[in-house]
C-alpha cells in the first residue's frame, strides 16, 4: 500500500498595516427608538483591514461611526504589525489590553468589526468559506427573515406586502406603537394585522423592543402579551423584558408559551454566561457586530447549544454583518434563521453583488474565500464622506 506524501506548506503573514473606518450616514433605517434615527445619523460603521500581503478584509460595527474611529485610534497601535491570519488570538489580545477602556462598550463593538475583517482575511488567504474555516458548512442557504417596524392596524399590510411580493417568507415585527400605549387591545390588533398580511403558510415573530428608552411595561405586561402571541402562531417573542431583567426573562421563560428570544444588547460571553446557565432564553441573539465579532459569537452559539438554547444572531446592522451571519449558520448545526433589515440601503447596496433570495424565500451562503461578499467602492461612496481614504492601504 503505497500513500501520497504532501511537501509541508507554511502560509505566509499578512501583516496588519492599516485600519479605516467607514462611518454610514444618508440613508440609515428607523429603529422604531423613542429618540428616532434620522437618515444622517450614523449608528453603523465598516471597519477596513488592510495587509502587506495586498489582502484587505472588511468588518461591520453597530455603533456611532465617530465613536468607532475613536476606538479604532485607541485600538490600532496593538493591531499594526500583527499577522491578520489569527484573528481568534489577535482579538483576545485587543479585549485584554483595553479592560480600562470601555470594555463591553464601543471599544468592544469595534473589535466585533476588525475581528469579522480578520475572518475574511484569512478566508482569502487560505480560499476558504470563513463557515469552513469554522468547522464546516451544516447548510448551503438559509431563511432571512424580514425585520420591519410595527405600525397601527391599519397600516401593517402596507408595511408587510412588498416584502411579501418580493419573496420573504419570514417577517420579525417590531416596535413601533406595540406595548408603548397601554392598550392591549391595540397590541392584539397590530398582531392580528400583521398575521393576515403574512399569511398563514408565513414565520410570524414579534420583536417589543424593551431595550427602548424608559420600556413602561413590566413581567405582568410581558406573560399576558405571550399568551395574547400564542393565538397567532408567533414564532418567538423578543426583548419582552428590559435587557437587565434576568430574574423577569426567567420567570417568562418558565411561564410562556411562545418562545422567548432576547441578548442582543449583551457583550462578550462572560455577559452571556449568567443568562445561559440560569435558562433566561429559548432563544440567544448576540449580534456579531457588537459582541466581539465572529470569534466570541461562535463561542456563544456553542455555549448556547451545550444549554440546549438556539442560537440565532441578531442581524440589523449592514451587508457585511449580514455576510457573518450567514457564515456562522452555515458553520451551527441549528441555526435556521438569519436577520434581514427591510429596504435598507446599508444591505442591499454596498457590495459588488446583492444578496438575492431564491424561490423558496431562501439566502444562498457564498462558499467563496473570506466573508464572500466585496464593497463596492462607488456604492459606499454615496454614504460614507471619505471613501478613498477607507480604500487606501
Amino acid at each position: 500500500m503505497t500513500s501520497t506524501a504532501f511537501p509541508p506548506r507554511s502560509l505566509a503573514p499578512a501583516r496588519i498595516t492599516a485600519v479605516r473606518v467607514a462611518p454610514l450616514l444618508g440613508d440609515s433605517p428607523q429603529g422604531g427608538w423613542s429618540h428616532e434615527i434620522k437618515a444622517d445619523d450614523s449608528v453603523h460603521a465598516l471597519i477596513a483591514l488592510h495587509t502587506d500581503a495586498g489582502i484587505s478584509g472588511y468588518g461591520s460595527v453597530f455603533t456611532n461611526g465617530a465613536l468607532v474611529q475613536a476606538a479604532a485610534d485607541v485600538l490600532t497601535p496593538l493591531l499594526l504589525g500583527e499577522n491578520a491570519l489569527e484573528p481568534d488570538r489577535i482579538a483576545e489580545k485587543l479585549h485584554q489590553n483595553t479592560f480600562w477602556m470601555g470594555r463591553g462598550g464601543s471599544i468592544t463593538h469595534t473589535i466585533s468589526g476588525i475581528d469579522i475583517a480578520m475572518w475574511d482575511i484569512l478566508g482569502q488567504a487560505t480560499g476558504l468559506s470563513v463557515g469552513r474555516l469554522l468547522g464546516g458548512r451544516h447548510r448551503d442557504r438559509v431563511q432571512p427573515y424580514c425585520s420591519l417596524l410595527m405600525d397601527m392596524p391599519e397600516r401593517m399590510e402596507a408595511v408587510i406586502a412588498p416584502h411579501r411580493a418580493a419573496g420573504f417568507r419570514a417577517f420579525k415585527i417590531g416596535w413601533g406603537p406595540f406595548g408603548r400605549r397601554g392598550d392591549a387591545g391595540l397590541d392584539r390588533a397590530i398582531i392580528d394585522a400583521a398575521r393576515t398580511a403574512v399569511g398563514a403558510d408565513a414565520q410570524l415573530l414579534v420583536d417589543a423592543g424593551a431595550s427602548d428608552a424608559y420600556w413602561p411595561n413590566g413581567l405582568k405586561w410581558a406573560m399576558n402579551t405571550a399568551v395574547m402571541l400564542a393565538d397567532y402562531d408567533v414564532g418567538w417573542f423578543e426583548e419582552a423584558l428590559p435587557p437587565d431583567a434576568i430574574e423577569d426573562f426567567i420567570a417568562l421563560r418558565r411561564a410562556s408559551p411562545v418562545p422567548i428570544a432576547g441578548g442582543e444588547v449583551l457583550t462578550r460571553r462572560q455577559s452571556f454566561a449568567p443568562w445561559l446557565v440560569r435558562g433566561a432564553f429559548d432563544i440567544v441573539q448576540p449580534d456579531v457586530t457588537k459582541v466581539g465579532g465572529i470569534s466570541e459569537q461562535r463561542r456563544i452559539a456553542w455555549m448556547a447549544r451545550d444549554f440546549g438554547i438556539r442560537y440565532v444572531g441578531h442581524g440589523w446592522n449592514t451587508a457585511f454583518g449580514l455576510a457573518a451571519d450567514l457564515q456562522l449558520a452555515a458553520a451551527m448545526p441549528d441555526c435556521t434563521l438569519v436577520e434581514y433589515i427591510g429596504g435598507s440601503a446599508y444591505v442591499d447596496r454596498l457590495t459588488t453583488r446583492p444578496f438575492a433570495l431564491d424561490a423558496e424565500g431562501m439566502l444562498a451562503i457564498p462558499d467563496l474565500p473570506g466573508l464572500g461578499v466585496s464593497p463596492d467602492p462607488a456604492l459606499l461612496a454615496r454614504y460614507t464622506p471619505d471613501p478613498d481614504a477607507f480604500f487606501s492601504a
